[in-house]
């Protein structure tokens, strides 16, 4: 993607610092974890010494009034590149739980101020909550990827992250683009299981269901501008069809005025230099 790199973790608290002074208050971490380090049961994901728990404390010592966001789901850290455990073909949901429940552990240990489990296991929400709880990690929050879709828009990402499945889809356990029900009923079972915010994903394709769930929801909801979004509007940029301020901030005017309270954005660095510029 065009601007966005994988940072080394020195590289990355300059990056934090840059953005705090800006003004940008949470930063969600994703690592890109090498293959020698994945296998099914996503082991590398609670290992205390590994790239992400080793990220989360060297900010928190450098920045530490910046709230951390860690992704939690197997796909960065297993060979098959599913969010879930994979046994002969299929996606096995509540074997997945304790795993996910590890992983998370291990990003509260280091330091996480809130876990966003990305997976879609069904009942994910409540087993993490529990866990966290009785670890003594009560203030740890959840924001629960509640509606995320199947999407072609995550492209992008997963070459970046090269957490694509290595066979098969991730339709069974991501939500059908043409359904709009079933995103209130995740997100509700959500709310119920705990999560302090719920996220839509992609965010421009779903406008209507930022909308949706910000009509009944306690919570916050957030809205995730995914990698083939900011690609789409960068590509256009580079090709000189329209501007990089203008766009980006129509784009995410529209996903705020959706209702989104929370926005993930690529682009939020560029957003806030542009309102200084």
């Amino acid at each position: 993607m065009p601007g966005v790199f994988r940072m080394s973790i020195d590289i990355l608290i300059e990056e934090a610092i840059q953005a705090r002074h800006l003004g940008i208050p949470a930063l969600a971490l994703f690592p890109a974890i090498d293959d020698s380090k994945k296998d099914p049961l996503a082991t590398e994901s609670s290992n205390p010494n590994g790239l992400l728990p080793n990220a989360i404390k060297a900010l928190k010592d450098k920045v530490s009034d910046l709230t951390l966001i860690t992704d939690v789901a197997m796909d960065p850290y297993s060979c098959d590149g599913h969010d879930g455990l994979v046994k002969n073909g299929k996606i096995l949901n509540d074997e997945t739980l304790p795993i996910l429940a590890e992983m998370a552990l291990c990003q509260a240990k280091a330091g996480a101020d809130m876990i966003a489990p990305s997976d879609m296991m069904d009942g994910r929400v409540g087993y993490l909550r529990s866990a966290l709880d009785e670890s003594g990690f009560e203030e740890v929050g959840i924001l629960a990827y509640s509606a995320k879709y199947c999407s072609s828009l995550y492209g992008p990402f997963r070459q970046a992250l090269d957490s694509a499945p290595k066979e098969g889809d991730k339709k069974t356990y991501q939500l059908n683009p043409a359904n709009r029900r079933e995103a209130h009923r995740e997100a509700a079972l959500d709310i119920e299981e705990g999560a302090d915010m719920i996220m839509v994903k992609p965010a421009l394709s779903y406008l209507d269901i930022i909308s949706d769930l910000k009509d009944f929801s306690p919570v916050p909801v957030a809205a995730y501008q995914v990698s083939g979004e900011y690609s789409m509007l960068m590509a256009g940029v580079e090709k000189e069809l329209f501007t990089e301020n203008e766009a980006f901030v129509e784009s995410l005017t529209s996903i705020k005025r959706a209702g989104a309270d929370i926005i993930l954005s690529y682009w939020a660095k560029r957003f806030c230099e542009s309102q200084r510029d």
